[in-house]
């Protein structure tokens, strides 16, 4: 896969985030009336259909990942839309090291809720419900862990620069 479709598909990755995030994510953290009733009534639908009760009732620690979007990831997604659009800019190589491995740091207990947890009659009862769900988080993995790899292995990417010359007159003086 070329570099250029790694970084649209980053650029859509991010940019999708940032509304996911204040509109449906952030209802976990917010107060009820900060939303109008359609996006509740989205998040709810959304809760039911795919038998998501951390949506629906988020339990304290996955509230602590939601915490963490809103106040490290947010900011970041529009940064690194951007820089993803523009396509090549070395500047965001750290702080998407950081954010990649901090996500999927985040969504192995994520997804091993989905798989091991036995659940209400609210959450996903047969093994086709679990991987479904697992289906929509899933990407919230497999995309930082290609950004993780492409920050780390990509020459566009790469942190080493060439040593810098020193001048004979720098060197005098020394």
């Amino acid at each position: 896969m070329s570099l250029r479709i790694l970084e649209i598909i980053f650029f859509l990755y991010f940019a999708s985030h940032i509304p996911i995030t204040l509109f449906i994510d952030l209802q976990a953290l917010l107060p009820a009336n900060v939303y109008p009733q359609v996006l509740k009534d989205l998040l709810t639908w959304y809760g039911e259909e795919f038998k998501d009760p951390m949506m629906l009732d988020p339990p304290i620690w996955f509230k602590s990942f939601i915490f963490c979007e809103a106040l490290v990831q947010t900011p970041f997604f529009p940064i690194a839309a951007y820089a993803f659009f523009k396509g090549g800019c070395k500047w965001i190589r750290t702080p998407a090291i950081v954010y990649a491995t901090h996500v999927a740091t985040t969504l192995v207990p994520i997804l091993a809720h989905i798989l091991f947890y036995t659940f209400p009659s609210t959450g996903p009862q047969s093994t086709k419900q679990r991987y479904t769900l697992v289906s929509i988080y899933a990407p919230y993995l497999l995309v930082p862990l290609m950004l993780l790899a492409t920050m780390l292995f990509s020459s566009t990417y790469s942190s080493s620069a060439p040593a810098r010359q020193v001048s004979s007159k720098a060197k005098k003086t020394r």
